[in-house]
């Protein structure tokens, strides 16, 4: 009964011991982890190249699959009728211009000469009237002409009194030269037809497309002889550098990483290559949530949307590629980052 007893004992103690072990391993403070690993896709930005104004293409520069460059001539349309705008303005400009020039120069030395001619020429005529019409009243007064003759010599008096004096306004006139306000109006409509010029211009440019970014032509939706406008893009160009990775955070490493924190993704594509990226965008709300209400252990299930930025110079990773993303915890600090650090 002793050694059985004594059996038992060995036993109970094993078993507690076993147990202590156990909880310990479960409940034991554990280091935390070097980094944190997440899977995703590559994704990139798309631009739909339009043209700025309606009209008919001429050509097309580029195919689908071509690289283009932030600047490149993609297409052109007919630029006949834009050039004929822009001509039509410049002349509409030149003459405004010389409208303005005579206003500012004011009456030249000849027309005040003239107007000063113009101005004697009246007061002579206006002289010579007053003799006849003295000359009509004396003999009226003897009868010796018609009454007729007398009212004649008044009327022509008084014509020549009012040409005299249109002849000297049109000297003062001359003299003053153009008023402040016709210049001001003259130099409104000059810039008026400047900017109708600068229209057109702006138009004709605009019959050239070029590339908005660096990036790959996707799709050549038109096609040379198609009639274009602002509303119908003509390529959609798709922008690979940089690219971002669309992945998907656990809520119990939200805590751990922060935007700007470097990280480094890896393609099937190209084992043992890692190319750099770093963490752009945290989704501020979970996804796939099950219920309003969590338990502690479903919340720990909860994702957040993340994106990755990385530079893609040699253009390897490509739309749709599932990579894997290990985001260090150690010296690795947030820096402030943006896409323009590719180069863009």
């Amino acid at each position: 009964m002793a050694a059985a007893k004594k059996k038992m004992v060995i036993a109970a103690v094993v078993i507690l011991a076993i147990g202590a072990g156990v909880t310990y391993w479960k409940t034991r403070p554990t280091a935390p982890a070097d980094q944190v690993t997440i899977y995703g896709n590559v994704d990139i930005r798309q631009v739909q190249a339009a043209f700025d104004d309606s009209g008919r293409i001429l050509r097309l520069a580029v195919q689908e699959g071509d690289r283009v460059y932030k600047g490149q001539l993609l297409a052109e349309l007919d630029p006949i009728r834009f050039q004929d705008a822009v001509d039509r303005d410049q002349a509409s400009v030149a003459t405004q211009e010389q409208v303005l020039a005579r206003l500012l120069a004011g009456s030249r030395p000849e027309e005040i000469a003239e107007a000063r001619a113009a101005a004697a020429a009246a007061q002579a005529a206006q002289a010579n009237a007053e003799i006849t019409w003295r000359r009509q009243q004396a003999l009226a007064a003897e009868q010796y002409v018609p009454k007729q003759n007398l009212d004649n010599a008044v009327a022509a008096l008084k014509t020549a009194r009012a040409n005299l004096d249109h002849a000297q306004q049109g000297l003062t006139l001359a003299i003053k030269g153009p008023r402040q306000e016709d210049i001001a109006a003259a130099r409104s409509q000059l810039a008026a037809e400047q900017a109708a010029l600068h229209l057109a211009q702006r138009q004709l440019a605009d019959t050239k497309l070029f590339a908005p970014q660096e990036g790959v032509v996707q799709d050549r939706i038109l096609e040379p002889g198609d009639m274009a406008s602002p509303q119908v893009p003509v390529f959609t160009l798709a922008l690979d550098n940089p690219v971002w990775i669309r992945a998907y955070l656990p809520e119990k490493s939200l805590g751990q990483v922060r935007l700007g924190m470097q990280a480094d993704i890896e393609s099937d594509s190209f084992p043992g290559k890692l190319f750099a990226g770093w963490v752009g965008f945290i989704s501020p709300t979970a996804e796939f949530t099950p219920k309003t209400v969590q338990t502690t252990e479903l919340r720990t299930e909860l994702v957040y949307r993340l994106r990755i930025y990385a530079c893609n110079p040699g253009h390897r990773l490509r739309l749709g590629m599932p990579v894997t993303v290990q985001i260090p915890l150690r010296n690795n600090p947030p820096q402030n980052r943006n896409t323009n650090v590719c180069g863009r």
